[in-house]
């Protein structure tokens, strides 16, 4: 397989989407993922736009709508390649963004209870706080299948056994959370945090399976990436919008420590491309 291979080429568009507006450089050569204070931030960006292709631009999005898109690059990425895939992970699947809590599936219905109770009730509000209200930037739910699909190689389910399973239409009409994926263009030390917080709200507050919890990044220091990536237990892994490209840009630069990092995260299985995504999803 080489970059004839479907995943090679939604990267690519991936890629290109991101040039287009979010990854761009400003006429002092400084990439717009880059922390502008940071000599070694700067240069690593520099090495991994110069390998992507991207050019001297005036026009620079606000963060705000820079992360936006980038969420949305991350989506039409995931679309691209993960709903292919049938033959590894066949089911009704729905990718999208949502803006709302994840109430709305099967595995945290009992949230929305929560929230209606806190909303009419101070003290308990004072309790609980609000730290169950999740909204991941990208989310992949299942819809539940018929007993009709279920049964077609032959009869699985009857109306005496399986009555709790969600994934029977019969018992369940709200779709399964299958991943939450959190979309970081940059990673700054006062939002480092937001993601595994996020991630431990969702272990903590599920019934059922645990959905797969990953963070997409395009941050160009191993060292916020770290602070994200190591350790286990919350996050399944991170995933760099161009780690090959960022291994290559640190080849070029005197940052001993940085490469140790990234080979560190690399063979810890905790840091892959975003091009690994969407065979993880579908495991």
């Amino acid at each position: 397989m080489g970059s004839d291979s479907i995943i090679a080429r939604a990267r690519a568009e991936f890629h290109r989407t991101l040039l287009a507006e979010v990854l761009t450089i400003d006429q002092r050569g400084i990439p717009s993922n880059a922390d502008r204070s940071s000599q070694i931030s700067v240069a690593i960006a520099q090495g991994i736009a110069e390998q992507l292709g991207s050019h001297a631009t005036e026009h620079r999005l606000a963060g705000q709508r820079a992360g936006s898109r980038f969420e949305q690059a991350c989506e039409e990425f995931i679309s691209s390649t993960f709903l292919p895939m049938q033959h590894l992970r066949p089911g009704k699947w729905t990718i999208g963004r949502t803006g709302v809590g994840i109430a709305r599936y099967e595995q945290y219905q009992h949230l929305d209870g929560l929230a209606r109770m806190a909303r009419n009730d101070a003290l308990l509000s004072t309790v609980l706080g609000n730290d169950y209200i999740i909204a991941p930037d990208i989310v992949i739910g299942r819809e539940p299948e018929s007993d009709e699909v279920i049964n077609r190689p032959g009869l699985f389910v009857d109306s005496k056994h399986a009555v709790y399973s969600s994934l029977r239409a019969k018992n369940n009409e709200l779709p399964i959370l299958h991943a939450s994926i959190s979309c970081k263009w940059t990673i700054r030390s006062d939002r480092a945090q937001n993601a595994r917080s996020e991630a431990l709200n969702l272990i903590r507050n599920r019934k059922g399976r645990l959905p797969h919890i990953a963070v997409v990044t395009g941050e160009p220091m191993p060292s916020r990436i770290a602070s994200i990536a190591l350790g286990t237990g919350d996050i399944d892994c991170v995933y760099h919008f161009a780690l090959p490209e960022l291994v290559e840009a640190l080849k070029g630069l005197e940052y001993p420590d940085a490469r140790e990092m990234v080979e560190i995260m690399r063979n810890g299985r905790r840091l892959r491309d975003i091009a690994d995504l969407p065979l993880d999803l579908a495991a």
